[in-house]
């Protein structure tokens, strides 16, 4: 739909059935965060708080809390979009089918941005930061956080809208040591959108000017996450979509989105830095206190009756789970296209997203005289981790799909059972280490700093998955065997305790291991963990666990391993250690105070009955 505004959208769900009020006053402080988790875990509706303890603003969450939601509110247009974006790839489909692709044009006049001839309803009022909705997560965050941020910047360079850059990077708004209504923080990294604009300032002596929008059509906020194809803007990537284009105009040289409910502009200035976070974050961790830019603050707008949209992040799923599979519905056949050979891709949520890929690809051309054998899909999984945010993988999965052509990455549990079925580890692991992963990724060795692996899978099916437990000789400290999934066990071990005696722990096992190596043949894969009740439980527990608490460099040892010509393996099964470690952020824990406040609720007569 061509929503143009917050209210349009909350109006259309509601009139649909896909929207709650809550009339019972609410805390900004953990209590509308808890409100929105408890209703997303039980699949529940987009919810409108109406009263906000010492707020004179209303607020809205989960308006994309399932992707069927979603659709709905794209509905009109995300067919459209897809088009365009196969276009772009294709650009000869449209000479070869000129009527099918007739209201392309319509759809592209959409996505030129528009500026504002009169007067801009975002500018009738000026607050303070301390006037918005001042929303905290989780207990320990460092204070109130903005989670649907547009940010907007543009390219001193070459100014103007079509040269800017919309990204969500994340803003705290107060805390630490910001100057109350003065300051905020912004957490971006240097190779974003927003930071390529920052570094040319900087090297020009001057500050960049920066608008957050808040609220306003549903596609400003889609458009913002998107991971566009090259040369397509965020703003003209949401026109489109909305199927209405963005307007804008500008106060004191900041751009402001004349559909969005809140704007705040400001400046930020060279290397000035102040520490942000805590932050309970998608990994479901807390990224912890660390300097990044501040914001000096100009002025804070907003629309009349305006809405302050908001969402949670945490252990996945979440309702940022329903944007992913979103854009990959939107995009799916878009990033297969720009690396050849490759299939299939996806960024595994339950793992937090950044620290599991999957993907297939093909050995196309490669003759293959005894067996087969990754090769092509190496050249291809280099290209993978050299691409955007996919360059942020910890561990990567690829396999040959020539091996089995029905396959998909989403189909996780399949997707390992393939690769276990196959994989070689004397021959199949290739590290990349002293690299960079996720800022928000404490499992490497210091901040953006880790080491990466990829497990590549080709060829006919090695062995058989055991779905029994073996008998096994475990040394002291090491017990509870329990099956993830077939060819997958669980060890439970005691609290890690260091690098140098893990290592000697692991090579202990090593030895008792080797004892037992013919029973696990059928047993590729073990992962040693602080829980294995926990971790075998569900296959995303298995998922979150393994890959959010291992660095591949330090963390992956073998049964019978080797070091040839400066490649690792091991003839036995491959061990991950994915017990928490000191230097890892600690894992994020529900306050229970506000878990029984949240409960109440739920009685009959009150907003939640019937719904938690």
């Amino acid at each position: 739909m061509g929503y143009k505004s917050t209210q349009e959208c909350i109006d259309d769900l509601e009139k649909h059935g896909h929207l709650i009020r809550i009339k019972e006053e609410v805390d900004s402080n953990l209590e509308m965060a808890a409100i929105h988790l408890r209703v997303f875990e039980n699949n529940g509706p987009a919810i409108l708080f109406e009263n906000i303890k010492g707020c004179k603003f209303r607020a809205a969450s989960n308006l994309y809390g399932s992707v069927e939601r979603s659709k709905f509110i794209f509905r009109d247009t995300i067919e459209k979009i897809k088009t365009l974006i196969d276009l772009k790839n294709n650009p000869l489909e449209a000479v070869k089918n000129p009527f099918k692709y007739a209201n392309v044009g319509l759809t592209a006049f959409s996505a030129l941005p528009k500026k504002s001839r009169f007067s801009n309803p975002v500018l009738r009022n000026q607050i303070n930061v301390s006037d918005l909705p001042q929303i905290k997560c989780w207990p320990n965050d460092g204070g109130a956080f903005v989670t649907l941020p547009l940010v907007y910047s543009e390219d001193l360079d070459k100014p103007g809208v079509m040269n800017s850059n919309l990204g969500m990077y994340r803003i705290q708004l107060n805390g630490n040591e910001y100057e109350k209504d003065k300051e905020i923080g912004l957490h971006y990294q240097l190779h974003r959108g927003i930071g390529v604009h920052q570094t040319k300032s900087n090297a020009k002596g001057k500050p960049l000017k920066v608008s957050i929008f808040v609220g306003g059509p549903p596609s400003l906020t889609l458009g913002a996450v998107m991971p566009l194809p090259e040369g397509m803007s965020e703003l003209t990537f949401a026109g489109a979509l909305g199927n209405r284009r963005i307007r804008y105009s500008y106060d004191d040289d900041f751009c402001i989105a004349s559909d969005s409910d809140f704007v705040i502009t400001g400046n930020v200035y060279p290397d000035e830095n102040k520490p942000e976070g805590p932050f309970g974050d998608h990994l479901g961790y807390y990224s912890l206190k660390h300097n990044f830019p501040v914001m000096r603050v100009h002025k804070v707008y907003h629309r009349n009756n305006a809405i302050w949209p908001f969402t949670v992040v945490g252990r996945p799923p979440q309702e940022d789970t329903s944007f992913g599979a979103l854009i990959h519905d939107i995009t799916g056949k878009a990033i297969p296209k720009e690396i050849p050979g490759l299939k299939d891709v996806n960024a595994v949520d339950a793992s937090g997203v950044h620290p599991l890929l999957l993907a297939i690809g093909s050995e196309r051309y490669t003759p293959y005289i005894n067996e087969r054998k990754p090769q092509e899909i190496l050249t291809i999984a280099n290209h993978i981790l050299g691409k955007g945010q996919l360059s942020l993988a910890k561990y990567l999965f690829i396999i040959a799909g020539e091996d089995n052509p029905k396959l998909t990455t989403y189909d996780v549990a399949d997707f390992f059972t393939h690769v276990l079925e196959r994989v070689e580890w004397t021959r199949d692991l290739h590290f990349y280490t002293r690299t960079t992963i996720d800022t928000l990724d404490y499992s490497g060795s210091d901040l953006n700093s880790g080491s990466k692996v990829v497990i590549a899978a080709a060829g006919n099916k090695k062995r058989e998955l055991g779905t029994t437990i073996p008998e096994l000789n475990l040394p002291d400290g090491f017990k509870n065997p329990k099956i993830v999934m077939p060819g997958v066990l669980a060890i439970q071990f005691e609290k890690y305790s260091g690098t140098n005696t893990t290592e000697k722990q692991i090579k202990q096992l090593n030895q008792q291991l080797t004892t037992n190596n013919q029973q696990l043949n059928n047993f590729p894969l073990i992962i040693v963990c602080d829980d294995s009740d926990f971790v075998s439980k569900t296959l995303n527990n298995f998922l979150w666990v393994t890959f959010t608490r291992s660095n591949p460099s330090h963390d992956i040892f073998g049964i019978d391993s080797f070091t040839e010509n400066k490649h690792w393996g091991c003839k036995g099964s491959l061990i991950i250690d994915a017990r928490i470690k000191p230097h890892h952020a600690p894992p994020l824990i529900k306050d229970p105070a506000i878990e029984k406040r949240v409960d109440a609720l739920g009685a009959k007569g009150k907003s939640l009955f019937g719904i938690i």
